[in-house]
């Protein structure tokens, strides 16, 4: 059985990534941890004053959050019946990147599902700060849904590669998906100047041979960024499903902790799995 993280502050986009969730997984047994925190909007000058004369304060807070998730859970059960599906509900004082880093581990976590919206709040985003906050701290595969994206089975995927590092374990998680969609996966390089490498070459031929049983296909673009390569290719394909591997050597690294490129910026158009590159918990 499955056991899935969805983080929520009970707005529309953050429903809106749990019904992709429930609806990728509908065929799956799996338990659902709704997750709300409630500390930021704590932290402030009135609350350090007043807190001491007004105990009760966090359990106000703490009880609407559990009413927030017991209105959650009502409407999903309401939408989305499914006997294989099995709901918990969290609500925890704490800031949300700890808590998922916490509760990923706790509770054995296999995924992580997350609306994510930019300063932009526009449909096409730079990730928020929540978002790249989780990923930072997150072991565990972390799958970001834009605002308003509305669900399709993931049958065409695009995963760039650099083929700097070997295959993550938990990359399993994407051969899962690809093989219960009979998705496509698009393998996309890209490079400046010199060719493969011999070990790079070596990794390429072992992702070939990871996915022998799922359709996939590989493509070379040289000389453009990779925020316009992935860009460009999601332009001239109908892309379902953007994937990554999270290596702090890689240019996700480069993509998405440092400024990004104004003009270009790293739009996500759909949802944006990230893998961790670490070993299994």
């Amino acid at each position: 059985m499955k056991h899935v993280l969805l983080p929520t502050d009970f707005s529309e986009n953050s429903y809106n990534a749990i019904k992709y969730a429930l609806q990728l997984l509908s065929e799956e047994e799996c338990t659902f941890h709704l997750l709300n925190t409630y500390t930021p909007i704590l932290y402030d000058n009135e609350y350090l004053v007043y807190s001491a004369t007004q105990p009760t304060l966090t359990e106000i807070y703490k009880n609407n959050s559990l009413r927030g998730l017991n209105r959650i859970l009502k409407r999903i059960k309401k939408n989305f019946p499914n006997e294989k599906h099995e709901f918990k509900r969290i609500s925890s004082f704490n800031m949300l990147s700890d808590e998922i880093k916490e509760q990923v581990k706790e509770k054995e976590i296999d995924l992580v599902v997350m609306g994510t919206k930019g300063a932009t709040n526009a449909d096409e985003i730079l990730l928020g700060t929540h978002t790249v906050h989780a990923i930072k701290k997150t072991k565990c595969p972390l799958l970001a849904i834009p605002a308003h994206f509305e669900y399709r089975p993931p049958k065409e995927i695009l995963f760039p590669s650099d083929y700097e590092t070997d295959l993550p374990p938990l990359l399993e998680i994407l051969q899962e998906i690809a093989a219960r969609n009979a998705s496509n996966i698009h393998i996309l390089h890209v490079y400046f100047g010199p060719s493969l490498s011999e070990e790079q070459e070596k990794r390429k031929k072992a992702l070939g041979e990871f996915f022998k049983d799922q359709g996939h296909h590989f493509y070379s673009i040289a000389d453009k960024s990779v925020p316009q390569a992935i860009y460009d290719f999601q332009e001239d394909n109908e892309i379902d499903l953007l994937v990554m591997i999270n290596n702090k050597h890689s240019f996700f690294e480069n993509l998405l902790f440092r400024p990004v490129v104004n003009e270009i910026g790293f739009h996500v158009k759909t949802p944006f799995l990230v893998i961790p590159s670490g070993k299994k918990r």
